[in-house]
């Protein structure tokens, strides 16, 4: 059985099954390709090319998911990016807006319903053909406006009475 660091994922590949399994995040990405253990217990190592993407989900028969891009300007803070595929197929998501947390090996990126079945997907960089900064949600540069302060109102019983 897997220890409790495992998660589990759903190893997208180019021109072949899905492949469901355990990934340790720690040490999924090998030299050689990434780490995969199976339901039954074996480890294998596949390739970066013929890796897509590595769904890490809730449940492996919850599928992957369908929808690809946001449907309004994302609300998680971050870079909200564009990642086109080899094939032509297109998936958004949001990174952090941190360039020292980016991974040497790919993207790790939240995708546009993280309430659905996959969390978090990591996609190789042998995997795409370009990523697009789409825009800056949250950026601290730009401060919000501050909002004038209401004039004080009188008070009913603060006017002198008229005589």
């Amino acid at each position: 059985m897997a220890d409790s660091t495992n998660k589990k994922a759903l190893v997208r590949r180019y021109e072949r099954e899905t492949l469901a399994g355990w990934i340790k995040p720690s040490s999924f990405l090998q030299p050689e390709g990434v780490e995969l253990t199976s339901e039954q217990g074996e480890t294998r190592i596949l390739p970066y090319p013929e890796v897509k993407a590595i769904y890490f989900v809730r449940d492996w028969n919850g599928g992957l998911p369908t929808r690809q891009a946001f449907q309004t300007r994302p609300k998680m803070t971050g870079l909200w990016i564009k990642l086109r595929f080899r094939d032509g197929e297109i998936l958004e998501g949001i990174i952090p807006n941190n360039l020292m947390s980016l991974e040497t090996g790919g993207f790790s990126v939240i995708p546009p319903d993280p309430f659905a079945n996959t969390q978090r997907v990591f996609v190789p960089r042998s995997a795409l053909v370009g990523v697009e900064v789409l825009g800056v949600v949250g950026s601290p540069l730009r401060k919000r406006k501050e909002t004038a302060a209401p004039e004080a109102q009188p008070g009913l019983f603060d006017q002198p009475a008229e005589p």
